[in-house]
């Protein structure tokens, strides 16, 4: 991941107004980046002078007056400054550049996507849906909850996690450890997908919580 300081668009009216503006900037960077980006991924901060002369501000306390998960996009930025807690507000510009899914065919409700079927793009991540999927791995075996065109940008909503186990089904349950492997039938109390925890009644009535590995497969580990 790349973070990238932009300079002020227009020249700061005092050396206070910079190191101030910088403080900003270095503020929203953190904000923005995230320790699981990409290392192709890159974050541009642009922070917008403000016409009038900004006060003297040693230790600003700097917020964002809407609370976001990654600030993206246009954003304001509040500084409280002084004895008295005057606050300013600054604009700034967030772009965030990096890769998302899309389709690369027609994808049909109810299809288990294969990796075929989806394509890396690179661009602006800050213009996307805020659902966009990111990485293909997040797709890749999932199933289509409604038709997607191809080209369309991949949203988690989109996707469902494709049924390994169906309620009422037998299934194999390993329950393994240090040492030692035991497996056992039951049948499933649930149905679920790849790694989702389900109840299971074993032969002898005992009912226990096992992790849905594969098609009719649980595992209990201890």
């Amino acid at each position: 991941m790349a973070l990238l300081l932009a300079g002020p668009s227009h020249a700061a009216e005092s050396a206070g107004d910079e190191v101030l503006l910088a403080k900003v900037n270095d503020f929203l960077l953190e904000r923005a980046a995230r320790p699981g980006d990409k290392a192709g991924d890159e974050v541009t901060v642009e922070v917008h002078p403000p016409r009038a002369a900004l006060p003297t501000c040693p230790e600003p306390d700097i917020f964002l007056p809407r609370a976001a998960d990654r600030p993206a996009g246009r954003v304001a930025v509040g500084v409280r400054c002084g004895d008295d807690g005057r606050v300013r507000y600054l604009q700034a510009e967030i772009s965030v550049t990096g890769h998302y899914v899309t389709l690369a065919r027609e994808v049909r409700a109810g299809e288990t996507i294969r990796p075929a079927d989806l394509t890396l793009v690179a661009g602006r991540l800050d213009r996307l849906p805020r659902q966009a999927v990111l990485d293909l791995d997040r797709a890749i075996g999932q199933q289509a909850t409604r038709t997607l065109a191809a080209g369309q940008t991949l949203q988690r909503y989109h996707l469902r996690t494709r049924p390994l186990v169906r309620r009422g089904q037998q299934v194999v349950i390993e329950a393994r450890g240090a040492g030692f492997r035991v497996t056992r039938n039951g049948e499933a109390l649930a149905a679920g997908g790849r790694g989702e925890r389900i109840r299971v009644r074993l032969a002898g009535r005992e009912i226990l919580e096992a992790r849905i590995v594969g098609e009719g497969r649980l595992a209990v580990d201890f």
